[in-house]
């Protein structure tokens, strides 16, 4: 048996930081901002370390890291993520692997970036990397330059490393041409995959599938604006702009099959719907604004299918989630990985055997220096003359995120995302009303605002059953019952929007096993451990 821990998107943000010429004592983002993120920034750092405490105490000698190392990709966050992982690797021997994400880098020469900063008085205080050259994100070349020890380059004592190019690993011979959507404009851009054998049997792919594209007629490539940004791309562009990267991931897989090897597959993207396979209806009810928006085709499965691939873990949407894609080609698994620093907060922690492969979840509830800014959130409140937020009283870093995620529900979701009519129901009806308005039975409706049920609908869809730290289980049977009483509704009306959401709850509710679960070898079969 092989053990090993993947981590995805900790989105490193070095809060000891200090931009020069601000005022400021460090780099505490504001309340204000992390609340209307999906992801929260000052306490990454405390989350990271106990995500890689638990990979420790687990005895996992390598860890993935499925993308999104770093919060922007900017050169004091990637020299804080460094110092963590080179201390954990030399108190505890444990090998970290990574793949690029969206957020580590950007195209060839970086991008500028804003961000608030607190000062001590609680005082927003804007940093522009226009006028601080440290707080702009890093261009591909430089920023995989000091991130190469990260597998990107091969060490000693690996027993095999390859790229898609063969094994030379200097970044000159790892390089392709990427075509503008209409074919006019070519750039030359590295790609970051690669192979290794870290420890005997053990074949990690990692498959860098964050690919940015320049726009048509696109001349100055140090300008970041001539690219199209690659958070929406994810395997969609890898199949239009790097299917190199199919034909090299089939010669993997047919050398390990043949060599016996465990074939671990990751990438920063999902190659498989990620949201319970109800990002289509998600896109049909609120329009492509939100996260279901980045879901993969069809095509990308098959394509991914077909590579005899069995295994792939991703990120980026800080979800958890488990789906299985079948076809007369192959069949694999992809593993949506919760991050540290969304709701639902974990990692996982993988056992490969012979015949199975056992992936147990592990929540990251329990952080240590979890509330080391909620002082800096107070005293931001009192200067605004705000009321201080709740999520700064949070007995821990999982109660911390789900009451995050309540101020994303309101102040992003609901205002950015829903329509109007929908938001204007929500905010004045009970659950009572809801199914009377679907001409369901509300004798059993618990008395709770729908509000409540909308909130519990995002931790469902984030967190699949690690939500079910945050959601009581009489309310999770009463969420059961009412997805399968849904009425099939035809058209547009209000009630029929609302009872497709209430079938996507169902989805999921009745997901695959994604806490802790079974794959079979060779066909992939999920079941629950």
């Amino acid at each position: 048996m092989i053990r090993i821990a993947v981590i995805a998107d900790p989105h490193v943000h070095d809060c000891t930081w200090v931009p020069e010429g601000f005022g400021l004592e460090g780099a505490v983002r504001s309340f204000a901002e992390t609340a209307a993120s999906t992801r929260i920034f000052n306490e990454s750092v405390p989350a990271f370390r106990a995500a890689l405490d638990c990979a420790v105490e687990a005895g996992a000698p390598v860890v993935l890291l499925v993308g999104d190392l770093t919060d922007d990709g900017q050169r004091p966050n990637i020299l804080a993520a460094l110092s963590i992982v080179e201390a954990y690797r030399e108190r505890h021997g444990i090998r970290v692997l990574m793949t690029p994400g969206n957020h580590d880098f950007y195209a060839l020469a970086g991008r500028p970036q804003d961000k608030s900063f607190l000062a001590p008085d609680g005082t927003p205080i804007m940093v522009r990397s226009a006028d601080c050259a440290e707080a702009a994100t890093l261009g591909t070349g430089e920023a995989l330059a000091m991130l190469s020890s990260f597998g990107f380059e091969p060490e000693e004592g690996d027993l095999h490393w390859e790229s898609p190019f063969g094994t030379n690993p200097d970044w000159s011979a790892r390089s392709y041409t990427v075509l503008s959507q209409d074919g006019s404009t070519p750039c030359r851009m590295i790609d970051a995959s690669y192979l290794v054998e870290p420890i005997e049997g053990l074949w990690v792919l990692a498959i860098d599938a964050n690919v940015c594209v320049p726009r048509d007629g696109a001349s100055d490539f140090a300008d970041p604006a001539q690219f199209h940004d690659p958070t929406d791309g994810g395997w969609r562009a890898v199949l239009q702009h790097r299917a190199h990267l199919f034909a090299w991931m089939a010669d993997v897989a047919a050398q390990a099959r043949a060599g016996g090897k465990h074939l671990v597959a990751f990438s920063h993207y999902p190659a498989l719907d990620p949201l319970g396979g109800a990002s289509r209806e998600e896109v049909a009810l609120f329009g492509a604004t939100g996260l279901a928006r980045r879901a993969p085709t069809i095509a990308v499965a098959d394509a991914f299918a077909a590579t005899g691939v069995p295994l792939h873990f991703s990120g980026h949407l800080h979800v958890n989630d488990t789906a299985r894609h079948e076809t007369a080609r192959g069949c694999f698994a992809n593993i949506a990985v919760p991050s540290p620093v969304g709701y639902g907060p974990g990692l996982k922690i993988v056992d490969l055997h012979a015949d199975r492969t056992e992936i147990r979840t592990q929540p990251l509830r329990q952080v240590p220096g979890h509330d080391a800014a909620f002082a800096a959130y107070r005293a931001e409140a009192r200067k605004a003359g705000t009321a201080e937020p709740s999520a700064s009283f949070a007995p821990d870093h999982g109660q911390f995120l789900s009451r995050h995620l309540v101020d994303l529900v309101h102040g992003r979701y609901l205002a950015r995302e829903w329509p109007q009519d929908m938001v204007d129901f929500v905010a004045e009806a009970s659950v009572a009303d809801l199914m009377r308005h679907l001409d369901l039975d509300a004798d059993d409706a618990p008395a709770m605002p729908l509000t409540a049920l909308v909130e519990d609908w995002y931790r469902l869809r984030k967190a699949g059953e690690l939500s079910h730290e945050d959601i009581a289980p009489d309310r999770l049977a009463f969420y059961r019952r009412l997805s399968v009483q849904a009425p099939l509704l035809n058209g547009d009306s209000l009630a029929a929007r609302f009872a497709t959401l209430l079938r996507m709850m169902g989805a999921y509710l009745h997901r695959h096993p994604n806490r802790d679960f079974s794959l079979s070898r060779p066909d992939m079969v999920i079941t629950p451990l």
